[in-house]
C-alpha cells in the first residue's frame, strides 16, 4: 500500500470518462500498476475525454507525474485537446510521458528526414505541399525501386503506402502507378500518377506532409522493434511484417501478419542492434533533434528493417518508424524498468514544485 507522502502516478487513456473506472485485474496496463505500487508510488488510473478537460484538469494538477497511452487519432478524434492539457500540466511541474512537444520531435514521420544522415538513415524526403511531391516523386520512381510514403502522424498502417512504377509514359501524367495501402485488408490498385496525386491531397492539407523513404528489400525477414525507458534498451519484439509484401500468387493482397514475439532486453540476437543504440544513436538522434536525457520518454519504441549487408557481411538497420504516443503492449521485463523511471522523474518533478 503506498504511503500518505507516495509519488502520485497516474496513467492516462481516452475513453468514457463518466464510466466506471475497470477494477486492476481489468486495465489494460495492469502490470505497469503492479510495479508503479512496487516501488511505493501511489497509481491512480484517469480515462480522458474531450468533453472532460476541466475534470481530467483537476486530476492531473494533483498528480506528480503522468503516463499517457492515446493514439495519434482514434476514432476520428485527434490529441489536439489533450496536448493543450497536457502541456499546461507540464508547465506547473507534473512530469509528463510523452511531452507532446516530444512526441513531435521524435514520433512523428518526420524524424526519417531529421535523422536520415544518422546510421540508420537513407534516401529520405519530404513533401510539405502537392507541388513538391509532383516534382520528387515520378524522378524517384523512374529509377526502378519501389517507393514508400508515410503521412505525417498515424497508427496501424494508416497513410502508409508503397508505390512504383506500373507503365512509363512521355509525361508524368500519364504514366500508371501501383500503390499498396498498409491497412489490413489492403489490395494493391493500378492508376494514373495523376489520381495518385489527388489521392495524396488530403495528407498534405494543412500542417501535413509525405515522406518518402525507398521500399526495404529486407521487409520479408521481419522487423524488430526495439523498446526503450529513456535512453536504455528495456525489449524487443519482432515480427514479420506482411503489410507492403508483394501478395501470393492468386490473391489481390498481402496475407494477415503473424502476431509479433515479444522478448527481454537480453535476447542474444538482438545484442548488436542494442549496442548500436545505447553506444551512440540515441545520444546522436538526441543532439540532431535537440532532446535533453530528461526529456526521452519513459516508454518509446524504435521499429527497425534490416538493411544492405555490410561489406564484412554483417547486417545493417533501416529505421522504419518512432512510436512514442501509445506504445502497448510491451514485453514484460519492459514495465519494471518504466515504472523505476516514471517514479524517478516524478518524485523530481515534485520536488522542484515544492522547493
Amino acid at each position: 500500500m503506498a504511503r500518505d507522502d507516495a509519488v502520485r502516478v497516474a496513467v492516462l487513456w481516452r475513453g468514457d470518462a463518466r464510466a466506471p473506472v475497470p477494477l486492476l485485474a481489468e486495465r489494460r496496463h495492469v502490470r505497469i500498476f503492479e510495479e508503479l505500487t512496487k516501488l511505493g508510488a501511489s497509481a491512480e488510473p484517469i480515462v480522458f475525454a474531450d468533453d472532460a478537460v476541466d475534470a481530467v484538469r483537476e486530476q492531473l494538477l494533483s498528480m506528480d507525474g503522468v503516463l499517457v497511452w492515446v493514439d495519434p487519432i482514434m476514432g476520428g478524434v485527434d490529441r489536439t485537446v489533450l496536448d493543450g492539457l497536457l502541456r499546461e500540466v507540464a508547465a506547473a511541474d507534473v512530469f509528463v510521458s510523452a511531452h507532446p512537444d516530444v512526441i513531435l520531435k521524435m514520433g512523428t514521420k518526420q524524424v526519417l528526414v531529421d535523422t536520415r544522415d544518422m546510421a540508420w538513415g537513407g534516401d529520405t524526403y519530404l513533401y510539405r505541399a502537392e507541388e513538391e511531391l509532383r516534382a520528387g516523386l515520378p524522378a524517384r520512381l523512374r529509377e526502378g525501386r519501389p517507393r514508400v510514403l508515410k503521412q505525417h502522424r498515424g497508427n496501424g498502417g494508416d497513410g502508409v503506402w508503397k508505390v512504383e512504377l506500373a507503365r512509363d509514359a512521355s509525361t508524368d501524367g500519364d504514366a500508371s502507378v501501383r500503390v499498396l495501402h498498409a491497412l489490413r485488408g489492403a489490395t494493391v490498385e493500378e492508376m494514373s500518377l495523376e489520381t495518385w496525386f489527388e489521392r495524396c491531397g488530403p495528407y498534405l492539407e494543412g500542417t501535413g506532409c509525405l515522406v518518402d523513404q525507398p521500399y526495404a528489400e529486407r521487409l520479408d525477414e521481419g522487423m524488430t522493434r526495439v523498446y526503450l525507458s529513456q535512453d536504455r534498451v528495456v525489449g524487443f519484439g519482432h515480427q514479420f511484417v506482411t503489410a507492403l509484401t508483394p501478395p501470393p500468387p492468386g490473391e489481390a493482397g498481402p496475407p494477415a501478419p503473424p502476431p509479433r514475439i515479444y522478448f527481454g532486453p537480453s535476447k542474444l540476437e538482438f545484442q548488436p542492434l542494442k549496442a548500436l543504440l545505447e553506444g551512440g544513436w540515441v545520444a546522436e538522434m538526441q543532439r540532431v533533434l535537440g532532446i535533453e536525457r530528461e526529456a526521452l520518454p519513459a516508454i518509446w519504441d524504435a521499429d527497425f528493417l534490416l538493411g544492405p549487408r555490410a561489406a564484412d557481411g554483417t547486417d545493417t538497420y533501416l529505421l522504419c518508424e518512432i512510436n512514442v504516443s501509445s506504445v502497448f503492449p510491451i514485453p514484460d521485463e519492459a514495465c519494471a524498468p518504466l515504472a523505476a523511471t516514471a517514479v524517478e522523474l516524478a518524485r523530481a518533478a515534485r520536488e522542484h514544485r515544492t522547493a
